[in-house]
């Protein structure tokens, strides 16, 4: 592991003061300023350290105090330690960053520190010691003794070394379960906490597009609702923990021509009020996350990073946005280099500030030297940049960073080792993967019946980063620091299973790598399949980074068949006939061949996690009974993309396209090793206003002879609308867990303001009209329907219409013996 070389005193030598003093007292000279500072016991404590006073006050009164300078240094962030050697795990990382000369930099301040855990492998304790001598050094070397604020990736748990790596957001999805996921972000972000974290860059809140695009793993699925609800989970969880959260990327960046990584996008204004945007609006709404992260893309021309429609119109003065807005990564420089809006870094600087980004990420780049230039011929008012600077200062009064002192981080004054990989952690993330495993098809082979010779086939089986996004510490920093290790126990697929069947015989094959294409090992394959009783075949993706994997950030795919010679592999294994279960670890959904007509069974996991083989163990076993559900289609045919189930009906298989792009598996489609049935569907009125509600009710049993659970999804469909809408919409769902014989009668409110939509004039809507509320096992097997009907005048309504419906649940069964 490497240690920061950062040392822990000031530029001078000196070491730090015990109080930095200023004084809002015009009279006051430079001299008798630096008197003041040298001699704190003469004076009082200034406005901007008094707790007592708003956040406002005390942000305002700092501000008055700041040359432009300073003022700007708190508007960017330093990137310590960013690799230079083109493995960039930042888009254009290698072009865009530069020598950062502290001692020139501390003087003037320092807004933001980027990734000091997430660079380079780091013990956990030594990097939070590492961190206070650093801010240390911060404060000292300024005259206000500001702290900068330090940020980190988060989005599968803390990106750092020895941290526990979670499921990724996409089997966050799938479980279904918001609750079990603000459990998760709390971990994360007390851990975050523990070392000198104060924000985490998640979650990431963008709705799947197109399953070519190579972070959908990071997205939580292709449902609004879904990802708005799950997101908002996530949100609470993490600002509990005292983490600020950041919602990125806003917004439309899933939504690239082609699903490639910040390809422009040209959607509609509709497709971006009424799937792009309603996870953003739901989740500062109800969550109040104090950041959000632009995105990379340009919204038909004009880039979001320099959309002041869209940062400040929509995202503050309509929604009530209070927090800061950072920029993603190097995405101010971006406006002048890859978007060519801006002529030169400092009119990028301008485009970005007056738009309603207030801090440039991850480095300082058109946030310094241009942006003062711009300032000195007058490209911008210096009231722009007291705007966005009275919003981080007042983040700073919120996190603690404006008292004095500020108190270290509990793990910089911990002796021996940080443990950021507890127990209790893996415990969760073990829940969290079982949970998350879709079975998608069973014929009856599974749960395996105690098998006395499993063949265990396939490139994902034997791999430990099989399991990770591109976001995980190992697979995102780690591959290129080998010499330190995982840093976290990560089981293979085949050690989970030698655990789970200690009795069975258990044979490993690879067949052919992910992507290497080759089919020379194939042969040896079906050799060892013919030979088995059954045969686990585990395929998939493996995470990278700007093409060095088959998924994850800029590891975009051209179609959605199996990477390399996959697809192959697994038709020779099913020609054998022997029972067949496959096993896929992956960051997409990919066409699965015949697999569907002919494998024993399916399960779909999406990048489980540290401790996913293990789950998926005990699923095959049967010990664990599965119940996630797809947040993602899988679709039928690889090249019918872009497609998800939120279609119209010319967007469906019709008469005129010989392209089908109906889905193999739809979304929210899961099994389990249990029985349900639905029934006794009650409406209490068929009738309601455009400012009313519907209220129904149902009973769900368990049929079957195992506890399980079931995701109750309820649909709106929309017969005849003023503009074309979606055959369905997920608008709730439910998560239920009963007993064998145990049953609920579950009920329902739906408000109509869950039937509105954008109109032709802009405006969202709730219409008069027949509607079908429909309760579904998936997106296309609706198990009971009911057909209601508003009436009244058109209603418009806003962000501030209600966005859930409301459940209640009576238990009427009885458990079986």
């Amino acid at each position: 592991m490497t240690e920061p070389t950062i040392t822990d005193t000031a530029t001078d030598g000196t070491t730090r003061s015990t109080t930095a003093m200023t004084t809002t007292d015009p009279t006051m000279t430079e001299a008798t300023m630096t008197e003041a500072t040298t001699h704190p016991a003469a004076t009082t404590d200034p406005p901007w350290r008094d707790r007592s006073l708003p956040a406002a006050a005390r942000a305002g009164a700092l501000i008055a105090e700041l040359t432009l300078e300073e003022k700007i240094a708190q508007l960017y962030g330093i990137w310590i330690g960013a690799a230079e050697d083109g493995a960039d795990v930042a888009p254009h990382q290698h072009e865009m960053s530069g020598v950062v000369d502290l001692d020139v930099l501390l003087p003037k301040g320092l807004g933001q520190i980027t990734r000091a855990f997430g660079t380079a492998p780091i013990d956990a304790a030594v990097g939070a010691q590492s961190l206070a001598r650093l801010q240390e050094r911060i404060v000292d070397s300024s005259r206000f003794g500001i702290p900068a604020l330090v940020h980190e990736e988060c989005l599968a748990g803390f990106a750092a070394y020895g941290a526990t790596a979670y499921p990724v957001p996409l089997s966050w999805g799938a479980t279904f379960d918001p609750g079990l996921i603000e459990r998760m972000s709390r971990r994360i972000g007390e851990d975050m906490r523990s070392v000198g974290v104060h924000q985490g860059l998640a979650p990431v809140l963008d709705v799947v597009r197109d399953a070519r695009w190579g972070r959908v793993e990071e997205t939580i699925g292709e449902d609004p609702y879904l990802v708005g609800r799950v997101a908002t989970a996530y949100v609470v969880g993490l600002e509990a923990s005292g983490i600020v959260a950041t919602l990125k990327h806003f917004v439309g960046y899933s939504a690239s021509r082609a699903g490639r990584n910040l390809a422009p996008v040209s959607v509609g204004r509709r497709e971006l009020a009424d799937v792009l945007l309603p996870p953003f609006e739901m989740v500062v709404r109800e969550a109040r996350p104090r950041s959000v992260m632009n995105a990379y893309t340009d919204l038909d021309g004009v880039p979001t990073a320099a959309d002041h429609e869209l940062l400040t119109g929509l995202l503050r003065d309509t929604w009530g946005f209070e927090g800061t807005v950072v920029a993603d990564y190097f995405s101010v420089a971006f406006l002048q280099t890859l978007h060519g809006t801006s002529g030169d870094l400092g009119d990028a600087a301008v485009a970005a500030l007056e738009a309603g980004i207030d801090v440039e990420l991850p480095t300082v780049q058109a946030f310094g030297d241009p942006l003062r230039a711009a300032v000195a011929d007058g490209r911008i008012d210096e009231a722009v940049i007291d705007r966005a600077l009275l919003r981080v200062l007042e983040q700073k009064v919120g996190l603690g960073l404006l008292d004095d002192p500020v108190a270290p981080p509990a793990a910089a004054a911990a002796k021996g080792s940080v443990d950021l990989d507890s127990p209790e952690n893996r415990e969760l993330a073990r829940r969290i993967a079982e949970q998350a495993i879709v079975l998608l098809r069973n014929d009856g082979t599974l749960p395996l019946a105690a098998p006395a010779r499993i063949a265990v086939i396939g490139p994902t089986a034997d791999d430990p980063l099989a399991v990770l996004g591109c976001y995980g510490f190992p697979t995102h920093v780690g591959v290129h620091h080998p010499e330190s290790g995982m840093g976290i126990e990560l089981p293979t697929l085949v050690e989970a299973l030698r655990e789970e069947f200690p009795g069975a015989e258990i044979a490993l094959a690879s067949g052919t790598s992910i992507d290497g294409g080759e089919t020379d090992g194939i042969a040896a394959s079906v050799d060892l399949a013919a030979s088995a009783d059954v045969v686990v075949l585990a395929l998939g993706d493996r995470a990278g980074l700007f093409g060095r994997g088959t998924s994850g950030e800029g590891c975009d795919a051209e179609t959605l068949d199996l990477p390399g010679a996959q697809g192959a592999l697994l038709e020779a294994v099913l020609d054998t006939g022997t029972p067949t279960v496959l096993t896929l670890l992956a960051g997409r959904p990919y066409v699965l061949g015949s697999a569907p007509e002919r494998a024993g069974g399916i399960l779909q996991a999406f990048f489980p996690g540290e401790e996913g083989t293990r789950a998926l163990a005990a699923i095959l076993s049967g010990r664990v009974n599965p119940s996630g559900r797809l947040p993602v289609s899988v679709p039928a045919s690889p090249g019918a993309q872009p497609s998800t189930y939120l279609a119209s009906t010319l967007a469906r298989r019709s008469e005129v396209s010989n392209i089908d792009p109906t889905a193999r598996y739809p979304f929210g489609h899961g099994l389990g090793y249990t029985s349900f049935a639905w029934s006794d569907l009650v409406v209490e009125a068929a009738e309601a206003t455009t400012d009313g509600r519907f209220r129904l009710s149902l009973t769900v049993e368990n049929t079957g002879h195992r506890a399980g659970a079931e995701i109750v999804q309820l649909y709106l469909h929309d017969p005849v609308a003023s503009v074309v809408r979606p055959l369905q919409r997920l608008i709730g769902f439910e998560r239920i867990e009963l007993e064998p014989g145990a049953s609920v009668r579950l009920g329902v409110e739906v408000p109509a303001d869950l039937a509105s939509f954008t109109g032709r004039d802009g405006l969202r809507i709730v219409e008069p009209g027949a509607l079908v509320l429909g309760f579904g096992r998936s997106s296309a097997d609706l198990s009971l329907t009911a057909a209601v009907e508003l009436t009244g005048p058109v209603r418009v309504v806003d962000h501030t219409r209600e966005l859930h419906p409301v459940w209640n649940a009576e238990r009427i069964g009885t458990e079986a013996p």
